[in-house]
């Protein structure tokens, strides 16, 4: 127990669910909403700019990003995104969670215009501007995360706090969803408009002039739902428990508690000065007393991350070529440029309505009642499951009759991605980690998994290539082919599996009992955290 409990902090612990939980979640998530719609609309696009861009009229086959392009483009998003996770997360503790949170939301509203706005119309100045923008779209998303996380733990009460940071992680699924609705929409509207015939029949005539605005309009449209909440970003105090521990500022902390809690809180100066004084909160992320208590909480917690994303953003970028490669789509050549994105989109949508989204809310629904180590555990667990079912059988999923199959097995991998991993790597940095290091360590967390989802974005596109040429996209080596990718993602699943048993459960308890701070007796100040650490299974 943390002995020593300021009353503001108490008071956020046991208070009840109120309108201001919703109204954080609906800000922070909205956040969300927007990283995830813009990360993963690209991946609606790609095959249309390699059409539009890099056509090739004495080929048989439309014209695609060729092998760096396409990395590029996939991968540099990711990059910045783990660079923003580093900074901000750093950032978050040094000056605040909320004096940097309106910074993370203004890249992202504006680098997701600019995406759209790449200047010029050769393939050169069109790929160098929409990367270099997409780089600093992926800088702001990163800062999202950390801070996010962060800003929710420290708002909820402990009884539901890892359903109140889930429902803002899983604002994600509507931002993959809404990202293929918009995607439907605007290609259906300008295939009615423009009836291009397909590459089969008019090779430079399928690709319609028009087509150059379809992609532009998909990723803008990322920056609407950002810009809405603004405002209301801007208008959140700062955490009571940044105010109070980090800033050591407990005269504004219960000011600014009373007014959203809608109580009198009072001011215990003397206890925080007392608190701030303690060997147990003064600690730095680089020390051996951080490295005994938390250091295996942090391998847990970068090494879960960073192997879940390789599988997760190799199947979530790469949907469209798996599709492919199945036959669940249509032959390139057989579609205009526009109805191809449509067939896309409308993939995309149909496995984020049947797996994707369901699976947030799973473990919105059953986080605080199974605890996060379940869900992390059976969640790897089936991931581990379903891609070996998908990839040892790959050949029967191939045939016709089975597509349907293949697209159900499919969407329970990502249901239990989601149901499971993708959610808990998310929610349990922000709360076994100190105040004053609590941002730095998610951004930590979160930047392994960036790197994993780069090793995963580049990795996955040329280990998927087929062996013979006719299996290979143009100017792609051989790879191992798509049935050894699968296995390989399955391999990885199951790595993931072993490592959540680094990762302690947190369910149920105050974030300063999960960490160790505000102990009244020194002499006691590693008792919780021993408890802690050697419990990583579910009571």
């Amino acid at each position: 127990m943390a002995r020593n409990q300021l009353g503001v902090l108490d008071a956020l612990d046991v208070a009840k669910t109120q309108w201001y939980h919703f109204t954080a979640i609906v800000i922070a998530g909205m956040g969300f909403f927007t990283d995830a719609y813009d990360l993963f609309s690209i991946s609606l696009v790609t095959k249309l700019l390699g059409r539009i861009y890099y056509f090739n009229p004495n080929s048989s086959k439309p014209g695609t990003l060729p092998p760096s392009i396409a990395a590029a483009v996939n991968g540099v998003a990711l990059c910045g995104t783990l660079a923003g996770q580093l900074f901000f997360g750093w950032l978050g503790d040094k000056l605040g969670r909320k004096r940097v949170y309106g910074v993370t939301l203004v890249l992202m509203v504006v680098c997701s215009l600019a995406s759209g706005l790449s200047f010029g119309n050769q393939p050169k100045g069109v790929i160098a501007t929409l990367c270099f923008f997409r780089f600093w779209l992926g800088f702001g998303i990163g800062g999202d995360y950390p801070l996010s996380a962060t800003i929710m733990s420290e708002y909820a009460n402990k009884k539901t706090r890892g359903a109140f940071i889930a429902a803002v992680f899983a604002m994600q699924g509507f931002g993959i969803l809404v990202g293929g609705i918009v995607a439907l929409i605007v290609s259906s509207a300008f295939d009615h408009a423009d009836k291009a015939p397909p590459y089969s029949v008019d090779k430079a005539g399928s690709t319609v002039p028009e087509a150059d605005y379809v992609w532009r309009i998909i990723l803008m449209f990322g920056a609407i739902p950002a810009a809405m909440t603004y405002y209301w970003r801007m208008k959140m105090p700062e955490t009571a428990r940044y105010t109070a521990l980090v800033a050591k500022n407990a005269k504004q902390a219960a000011n600014d508690m009373s007014k959203v809690l809608n109580v009198d809180l009072e001011a215990e100066e003397d206890k925080v000065e007392r608190i701030a004084q303690e060997r147990s909160n003064n600690f730095g992320l680089f020390s051996r007393e951080f490295a005994h208590r938390h250091g295996l909480h942090l391998v847990g917690t970068t090494t879960t991350w960073f192997l879940l994303d390789i599988a997760y953003y190799s199947s979530n970028l790469f949907q469209k070529d798996i599709y492919s490669k199945v036959g669940w789509l249509p032959a390139a050549e057989s579609m205009n440029a526009i109805h191809e994105v449509f067939r896309i989109a409308k993939a995309q949508t149909l496995i984020a309505l049947c797996g994707t989204v369901p699976g947030y809310w799973f473990t919105v629904a059953f986080i605080d009642h199974i605890g996060r180590f379940a869900i992390q555990l059976m969640g790897f667990f089936f991931m581990t499951v379903f891609m070996f079912a998908l990839a040892i059988p790959y050949h029967h999923w191939t045939e016709k009759p089975n597509h349907i199959g293949f697209v159900v097995m499919y969407s329970f991998t990502f249901f239990f991605a989601n149901f499971g991993p993708n959610a808990t790597t998310f929610v349990v940095p922000a709360e076994i980690f100190p105040a004053r290091l609590r941002s730095t360590c998610h951004g930590i967390s979160a930047a392994c998994g960036k790197a994993g989802a780069i090793v995963g974005a580049f990795g996955f596109l040329y280990a998927a290539q087929g062996k013979a040429l006719a299996d290979r996209d143009a100017g792609y080596p051989p790879g191992i082919g798509m049935k050894n990718s699968l296995i390989m993602l399955g391999v990885i699943n199951f790595f993931g599996m072993l490592f959540t048993l680094l990762v302690p459960e947190s369910k149920g308890k105050s974030l300063e009992e999960l960490t160790g701070e505000n102990e009244d007796e020194p002499g006691q100040s590693q008792q919780p955290q021993e408890v802690s650490a050697a419990r990583t299974v579910p009571e």
